[in-house]
């Protein structure tokens, strides 16, 4: 019933602090080095920001998904109070709180391990050493 709207709250708030991050690593790379003379910048790589905005993306998509899925099969209505279990009663209410704390979350704990998972493959990656070109064997 209300299951999407767990992770809907966790990619409010991921949202807003990558947004937040974005603009802390963009004030902080806008610093050139200076290196032989000339101004260079520091080398390009996947800020953490660009990263948590993968969980962000991973995470609204799950969520349009979801709500798309409920609006579809009658759970949700384009008119208040929105979720056809909070016009039910008190026991339909209990019932929707409780799928969402279990359901809701399980869904959101899920989608953030996938998304540690892929930060830690990106890193991985990062980390090697660039491969050598056929013009440097030569």
């Amino acid at each position: 019933m209300a299951c999407f709207l767990v992770p809907g709250t966790e990619a409010i708030v991921v949202t807003a602090a990558a947004v937040l991050l974005k603009k802390y690593e963009e004030k902080k790379m806008n610093v050139s080095v200076s290196a032989n003379g000339a101004d260079t910048k520091a080398p390009a790589k996947q800020g953490f920001a660009r990263k948590l905005f993968w969980l962000a993306e991973l995470l609204w998509g799950g969520v349009i998904l979801l709500a798309f899925e409920h609006l579809w099969h009658g759970e949700v209505v384009p008119f208040f109070p929105f979720l056809t279990a909070a016009t039910e009663g008190a026991g339909a209410v209990a019932e929707m709180l409780s799928e969402m704390a279990s359901v809701g979350v399980l869904m959101a704990v899920l989608v953030t391990v996938i998304w540690v998972g892929m930060v830690l493959v990106s890193n991985a990656i990062e980390k090697r050493p660039a491969p050598e070109t056929a013009e440097a064997n030569v």
